[in-house]
């Protein structure tokens, strides 16, 4: 069993519901973002799905100069805080720089340290402080065994509210791996674990100047981390994914949403089920 971490009414962890945390990769207009944040919760809620709304107000990691990041910090946190108020869910974003950390733990129920930023000891810790929620993106570049050492750096500041997500390995050049030993190896540190079912089928600066990714792969992977047992599954979705401006090869289109979180609701109940008994 792990640690329950609580974010409103939302309890993950131990043996509670897997719960969903999805959106759009990137914030790009107001209405898109609150149409599919809207769609998002319903398809949740009919399911009895705890539901958190995740998307981003700067994607500083894009792989050109010349790639959409987003609206920007203030903008941004603007209309992540409408979704909040008008929808009622908790939200989420990645944070990639000091001086992003205060405003942001402002609006944001969780922090999310990136990828590329998981082992940076003084970033980690500064997110902690806030007191709130942190949702800890496993490195590309890291064994899951590592991820020891990043909640000893969060829980270093008595900060115990730690999520950590597998989002895939580097496998050779521009390829990522799932490996879902590393789904048991890190929820036995006793702490939630996330499965990051969009960026786990990515294709890192696949294609030159944007990254590309095997969209179709998403729902296999999805199922099989659920098969082994996590506390919540992140996804990207987009109500026309081919269109979105940030990573759209390995964005999930939301009308498939319904009938894969129906087969990963009856795997959860399975396996927490067995737990159980």
């Amino acid at each position: 069993m792990t640690r329950t971490v609580s974010i409103n009414n939302i309890v993950i962890g131990s043996n509670n519901p897997l719960a969903l945390i999805a959106g759009p990769c990137v914030i790009e207009d107001v209405e898109v973002t609150l149409s599919i944040a809207r769609t998002l919760k319903e398809i949740a809620a009919s399911l009895s799905i705890p539901y958190i709304f995740k998307t981003s107000y700067d994607k500083a990691n894009r792989s050109s100069l010349q790639s959409y990041r987003g609206p920007g910090l203030e903008k941004g946190l603007e209309v992540i805080q409408m979704v909040k108020e008008q929808l009622s869910v908790p939200v989420l974003s990645d944070v990639h720089r000091f001086e992003e950390i205060h405003p942001a733990s402002q609006v944001l129920d969780i922090l999310q340290i990136p990828a590329f930023l998981s082992r940076q000891t003084d970033f980690l810790t500064a997110v902690a402080e806030t007191g709130k929620v942190v949702n800890v993106k496993k490195g590309q570049f890291m064994s899951p065994y590592e991820v020891k050492n990043i909640i000893g750096k969060v829980a270093s500041t008595g900060n115990q509210g730690i999520l950590v997500t597998e989002r895939g390995f580097s496998f050779g050049y521009n390829n990522l791996v799932a490996d879902m030993r590393s789904l048991v190896i890190m929820r036995d540190f006793g702490y939630p674990v996330v499965f990051d079912a969009s960026h786990s089928v990515q294709l890192p600066g696949g294609q030159g100047t944007a990254s590309g990714g095997q969209r179709q792969f998403v729902s296999y992977l999805a199922r099989a981390a659920s098969a082994v047992g996590i506390d919540a599954l992140f996804m990207e979705v987009h109500s026309n994914p081919d269109s979105a401006l940030c990573d759209a090869p390995n964005m999930l289109e939301l009308q498939t949403l319904p009938h894969l979180l129906k087969q990963i609701k009856s795997i959860d109940d399975l396996i927490k089920g067995e737990e159980v008994n």
